[in-house]
């Protein structure tokens, strides 16, 4: 019997350190507080189920939908991947009404959960600055008829409301500690956040460096919107200094929201990117730009960082676009936001490359539109280094169980030999 226990005791602290040695395999694998965006409006984009396959081959596990595609939503039946879904503009002053708003759940979310992890549902996009000003009094009664109809129907602690707003929703964004909301918005964007605050939802918030660079690009440093070593800028209220302006933008989110009185509602960015073409007055829409910043971006997202006035609060981010999608309107640019062209092939390189290869990528601000390396089929993947890292760290692990199933098995010997 005392033979017995000491190997059951041996066994366990085997178990143990094996699974020790595994345990950092997802974290190494994918991104947690990461996601993409994944867009629709194109005629010529893969099906759903190959989506999925692109999306498990880049160990991405969150995307956000544009409306609730019975398709989208049937194709990631047990896939593990969270979907954050979209309800349109135009179904707000229906949905205001909680009977509507429960046949709606009823009808889109219900049938799918939970072998579809749905886990946020978007009301409306960038309303609040939308050219509709009429929908701004229906979105928050919207917004809590939603969250009514989850909570009698049993979903609501698996998904959370909200609505993505452009940061055109800030009368104020620089320095960070003057961020304050338009003035106008102030009523409807106080019962908005008290509704955030009380059912612990995120303030989403469309922000796109892209644009502030495109507008200013004399004005505003190239390295400091893409992530680059730059010297970035010190907020000179709070101190906190500042080197790219992504973290910069969601901090004047986070001091709007203090000065509404709410303090502890998390920001997490619904959309950002860089379009990889543009037209000839889109200042900075290369696939160079593009490549540099949603690479350096990935980096961060890898790292968990928080910004500087959360620095232990990981920042959420969804990337936008998986896809250029050729039916959007307006200029080139917006056509041309994709990781990846609709065939699959690459848009550009966005590996997570080795530190002297990131160093040197270029960060030229041509306006050219040639996309030589539009048609990049390079092997290298969204997530390579952590590929590369997953594979050490398997080694690793499958060495250490040859290692220690070695030294149990020794330690069986002498102990059946006692």
């Amino acid at each position: 019997m005392a033979i017995y226990c000491k190997i059951i005791a041996m066994l366990h602290i085997i178990l143990v350190i094996i699974s020790f040695s595994f345990s950092g395999f997802s974290f190494l694998a994918q991104v947690q507080s990461f996601g993409i965006n994944y867009g629709q409006i194109g005629n010529n984009l893969p099906q759903p189920e190959k989506v999925l396959e692109l999306l498990r081959s880049l160990r991405i596990t969150k995307a956000r939908i544009y409306d609730t595609n019975p398709q989208i939503l049937t194709a990631f039946t047990h896939s593990g991947v969270e979907l954050s879904v979209t309800v349109a503009n135009e179904m707000l002053g229906v949905l205001m009404d909680p009977q509507q708003a429960l046949q709606w759940v009823s009808t889109h979310i219900k049938p799918y959960v939970p072998a579809t992890k749905i886990t946020g549902i978007a009301v409306g996009n960038e309303v609040f600055t939308g050219d509709d000003t009429s929908l701004v009094a229906k979105l928050v009664p919207a917004i809590i008829s939603i969250h009514g109809a989850l909570v009698q129907l049993g979903l609501d602690q698996n998904i959370q409301v909200s609505t993505p707003s452009s940061l055109a929703v800030l009368a104020n964004s620089f320095p960070p500690s003057a961020g304050c909301f338009q003035p106008e918005l102030t009523g409807i964007m106080t019962q908005f956040l008290h509704f955030l605050s009380t059912t612990k939802s995120p303030f989403w918030i469309n922000a796109y460096p892209y644009f502030a660079y495109k507008d200013s690009p004399n004005g505003i440093s190239l390295d400091y919107v893409l992530f680059n070593p730059n010297v970035g800028m010190v907020d000179p209220y709070t101190k906190l200094h500042y080197d790219n302006m992504l973290y910069a933008q969601v901090d004047s989110v986070l001091f709007a929201m203090l000065r509404l009185g709410f303090g502890g509602i998390e920001v997490r960015v619904s959309e950002t990117g860089w379009p990889s073409k543009g037209d000839q007055n889109e200042v900075g829409a290369t696939a160079q730009n593009a490549a540099t910043y949603n690479r350096n971006l990935l980096r961060r997202q890898y790292g968990n960082e928080g910004t500087p006035l959360r620095p232990k609060m990981r920042l959420e981010v969804y990337l936008f676009a998986l896809f250029n999608e050729n039916m959007k309107p307006g200029p080139t640019s917006e056509r041309n936001y994709g990781l990846y062209q609709p065939d699959l092939s690459m848009a550009y390189n966005v590996g997570l490359l080795s530190s002297s290869s990131t160093s040197s990528t270029p960060t030229s601000t041509s306006t050219s539109t040639s996309t030589s390396a539009s048609t990049s089929t390079a092997s290298i993947s969204l997530t390579s280094s952590a590929s590369h890292d997953h594979k050490q760290v398997s080694n690793m692990g499958y060495q250490s169980l040859v290692y220690w199933m070695f030294v149990y098995l020794s330690a069986f010997h002498l102990i059946t030999r006692r």
